[in-house]
């Protein structure tokens, strides 16, 4: 009996201490910590809590080990089933879009759940991906395909070459981007129909630079952009800084890397019809994302942001739209000027900027603009006297372009309105001849004075060309010269339509644009050189508007279905308005007689017909100048508005000042 009460009191105290233990218990419990979600994945692997200390948690700086950062899914189940079908309706209908692959490609082993899916895409589309890459044994580095295996296509045909099996056949989409959206970003940008939208987790940036692109896709981006689009954005750089530098140093800078493949991509889709822009959209969302998640921090590298906002720009002049491609471009040219960059600048930071600017020249030329950036504030040496050697050409590149910013905005200038007395009026018009004056001169003086080798190595008359052009075959080497000769003539043509004392009709000034009109079609009926043609177009566009001969007008046009093949820009509207101004009928008739040169669309000047050196006699008032017809509004400069000090500054919901600002120097490429 006594042991059974010893055994029972027993049972009893610890029946009594349980429940005094649970109770004292449930307060710590209470207070225990929540389990962290935002944690590092570090510690979640290693099963402890995390303080979520940044840039390192403590545990991370304790073990030494690397604070990885990210969120990680589990795919449990991978089913996909076909969507239900609802029918139609008068009212509405439903599009169902599925993403689940394209989310779960990001990570690893995500697409390995899912089932292979059957392609529909034609036969040249549907090549291995694997094959595009040398499997070593050995385990060292795969070698980028070789061009050799995707040769470029004669002038007649596309790039069939180009092609990956998980591209062809998919659907074209669009931006979606408003006009607010464009002006300040108050959005990310995104398209409605794209299947990688603004939702998506933006790729973390690596902890370490890539060695090499481990992927097919990757690859044929970059080489595409490589051996595509950078040769004309590096057609007056003498370092090619984006085909041959920075692509190395993008390999540790998924924000610049995604701006490279998204204009690769950009391409493939002009040029391959079985290519949809959803990739390249992707790319481009993708760095556009990584751009403004960067503006916000004081901490940035200044010259990455501003190199990457210049790529995003090119990829938007490729989308064709040049009314709604003003996403960057803007931005661009405010993150030049903050970090410094001018014509004196060397390394990146002048490779930016004369891309920058001579985008702009391009488009200020077509829409009769004035260059945003006053040209006298750029820093160009216009001594003549120095750099005459050869191995100089893009200094003298670089002068000829000031050269034509400062004729765009005399041409944009031209007064639309009498001014109140003959006197007045009288006086603008000398005033306007002297610069007029002084700007021939200086054409005149850029070309006797640059080096020989800026000069046609050979000069060959129409009939003496061998595929019997209507133009002469004007040979010139170097792609930088060929940019400067197309801006020089192009320069001569303008001076030839805007002299303020002399109509173009005239035979002096009439002689002058023939001339220098026909030294443009030779140069690039006979170039080869695809690196120049965003620059041959417009030269090509001003130049043509002179001729007369059915024969040369017909040939322009197979000029700019060859540029259309090579490139895949839209030249179609160029088509359509020098048909207009030829005065070719629906038919593709030709009236008889020389139709008069074109003005360009130039306004009425109201000066009448003088000699270059006399001065010219009194208006007469009972010969009241014609009306010009009302034009069409045309678009205003988008940079305007291109400073960060402005009431409506670029990237206005995003920009934070940076603390400081990096040095092009500093980096491998500056």
């Amino acid at each position: 009996m006594a042991g059974s009460d010893v055994k029972a009191e027993s049972n009893n105290n610890s029946t009594n201490n349980g429940t005094s233990n649970t109770t004292e218990a449930s307060p710590a419990a209470a207070a225990r910590p929540k389990r962290v979600r935002t944690g590092c994945l570090t510690c979640r692997e290693r099963h402890l809590k995390c303080d979520e200390g940044l840039p390192n948690c403590q545990n991370c700086r304790k073990s030494g080990r690397t604070c990885k950062r990210g969120v990680r899914l589990n795919f449990i189940d991978t089913q996909v089933r076909l969507p239900p079908t609802i029918p139609p309706t008068h009212e509405w209908n439903v599009n169902f879009l599925d993403e689940s692959r394209d989310i779960a490609s990001e990570y690893k082993g995500g697409l390995g759940r899912y089932s292979a899916v059957e392609q529909s895409a034609p036969v040249a589309a549907q090549l291995n991906p694997d094959s595009m890459i040398d499997h070593n044994p050995n385990g060292l580095p795969p070698r980028a395909p070789s061009m050799s295996n995707q040769s470029l296509p004669p002038m007649q045909g596309g790039y069939t070459d180009y092609s990956l099996s998980d591209h062809g056949g998919r659907d074209s989409h669009r931006h979606s981007l408003s006009a607010s959206d464009t002006a300040s970003f108050a959005t990310l940008p995104h398209s409605g129909n794209n299947a990688y939208n603004a939702e998506q987790t933006l790729t973390p940036p690596s902890e370490q630079p890539r060695d090499y692109l481990s992927t097919a896709e990757e690859t044929l981006f970059m080489q595409v952009f490589v051996e595509e689009v950078g040769l004309w954005m590096d057609s007056m750089d003498p370092m090619k800084h984006f085909s041959q530098l920075l692509p190395f140093h993008a390999l540790g800078e998924p924000m610049l890397m995604n701006a490279f493949l998204a204009c690769g991509a950009r391409h493939l889709t002009l040029v391959n019809p079985t290519y949809g822009e959803d990739k390249a959209l992707h790319y481009y969302d993708t760095a556009t994302r990584g751009l403004l998640t960067s503006l916000q921090n004081p901490s940035r590298d200044t010259v990455i942001c501003a190199t990457t906002a210049v790529i995003l720009n090119v990829y938007e002049i490729m989308s064709e739209r040049a009314l709604q491609r003003m996403n960057h471009i803007a931005g661009a040219r405010a993150l030049i000027k903050e970090c410094g960059w001018s014509a004196r600048s060397t390394g990146i930071g002048a490779a930016c900027f004369w891309l920058n600017v001579g985008m702009e020249l391009l488009s200020c030329l077509h829409f009769n603009w004035q260059v945003a950036w006053d040209p006298d504030d750029w820093g160009v040496n216009m001594d003549f006297t120095k750099d005459c050697e050869p191995g100089k050409e893009e200094i003298w590149t670089y002068r000829i372009i000031y050269i034509v910013a400062k004729i765009a905005n005399f041409r944009a200038t031209i007064p639309r309105f009498k001014e109140k007395t003959v006197h007045e009026d009288q006086m603008r018009m000398q005033a306007r001849y002297a610069e007029w004056k002084r700007l021939k001169d200086w054409c005149e003086s850029w070309e006797e004075m640059i080096p020989r080798t800026m000069t046609p190595l050979a000069y060959l008359q129409p009939r003496e060309t061998h595929n019997h052009s209507s133009f002469p075959e004007v040979w010139l080497i170097k792609r930088s010269t060929i940019t400067a000769r197309l801006f020089f003539h192009t320069a001569m043509c303008l001076l030839s339509q805007i002299c303020p004392v002399m109509s173009v009709e005239q035979p002096e000034m009439y002689d002058m644009q023939n001339a220098h009109s026909r030294q443009i079609c030779g140069i690039v009926a006979h170039c080869k050189d695809r690196g120049v043609a965003s620059v041959a177009l417009r030269s090509l566009a001003i130049a043509a508007e002179c001729l007369t001969d059915r024969r040369e007008q017909e040939e322009v046009l197979s000029m700019f279905e060859k540029i259309r093949k090579e490139t895949g820009w839209k030249v179609g509207f160029l088509n359509k308005e020098l048909r207009q101004k030829w005065k070719w009928g629906p038919e593709d008739t030709y009236p008889a007689g020389p139709p008069p040169p074109s003005l360009s669309g130039l306004p009425y000047q109201g000066y009448p017909p003088t000699s270059l050196s006399g001065v010219a006699p009194p208006l007469q008032p009972q010969q009241p100048p014609p009306q010009p017809a009302v034009p069409r509004q045309r678009p205003a400069n988008p940079l305007l508005s291109a400073d960060f000090s402005s009431q409506h500054p670029p990237y206005q919901s995003y920009y934070v000042a940076p603390n400081h600002h990096h040095s092009a120097h500093s980096h491998p490429f500056g």
